[in-house]
């Protein structure tokens, strides 16, 4: 049975793998299932010590690579020999999982991932327009056994997340979801939400106390009906 070695640098969980992946490197899923199951989603496997793999390990790797990207997570590999990088070349694997030479240049590569993941995420919120507006809303928390349902006022809107004024319940990160009827036709809109900016009292205090949230998992008919309310909205402004 290939050797597993585990040890963490900041976020990311490094794998140093010693032998052979192959029939008999079961643990490998066992051991990249407990990182998930524990929360860490950034997986970095050291080939360094690897002297072979076949087919069937080759099957294993794919495996645990589905279930890292599964968990919104990602795995990459460092330190892989010639011989081996070949073998996982000629299945194909090298233009799906990222192979570094060195571990240094690939926790490097976990870095630039989140920088351009950021600025992705930036440049779709300036996508997407917002709206002021002054609409109430009814929010709990998700998955809380006795969810308090508060009812709360939207002072701006987009497509993909709103800001919302007069709680500050939550902190960062937590998952909320809010109900919320677009007039005129009085649409009732279900939306999954998480809390991305909470203002400071003191330096944001005509914003304080609230939170801005960035939907999730918003289907594309959902999202549609928002962003049309929205334009729609913004037109009757600039034409007042």
């Amino acid at each position: 049975m290939m050797e597993i070695r585990a040890r963490q640098k900041e976020s990311i969980i490094i794998l140093d793998l010693i032998g052979r992946i192959d029939v008999d490197c079961a643990n490998l899923v066992e051991a990249v299932a407990q990182c998930l199951r524990d929360g860490y989603t950034d997986i970095l496997c050291n080939l360094e010590e690897i002297e072979f793999i076949d087919y069937m390990g080759i099957s294993v790797v794919v495996i645990v690579y589905k279930e890292v990207m599964n968990a919104h997570g990602r795995m990459k590999l460092c330190n892989v020999p010639a011989h081996i990088r070949n073998i996982l070349c000629i299945a194909g694997l090298d233009r799906v999982i990222g192979m570094y030479p060195d571990e240094t240049i690939a926790l490097d590569s976990f870095k630039e991932d989140k920088i351009i993941e950021d600025i992705k995420k930036m440049q779709l919120r300036r996508r997407f327009k917002r709206l002021p507006i002054d609409i109430k809303i009814e929010l709990k928390a998700k998955g809380a056994r006795n969810p308090v349902c508060l009812k709360l006022d939207v002072l701006n809107l987009s497509a993909i997340g709103a800001y919302i004024f007069g709680c500050n319940q939550f902190k960062l990160g937590d998952e909320v979801i809010l109900k919320l009827k677009l007039p005129p036709k009085d649409d009732l809109l279900e939306l999954e939400a998480k809390v991305v900016w909470l203002p400071d009292k003191h330096v944001q205090p005509h914003s304080y106390p609230g939170m801005g949230v960035e939907f999730s998992n918003v289907s594309r008919d959902m999202q549609q009906k928002l962003v049309e309310f929205i334009e729609r909205n913004l037109s009757f402004m600039s034409s007042d």
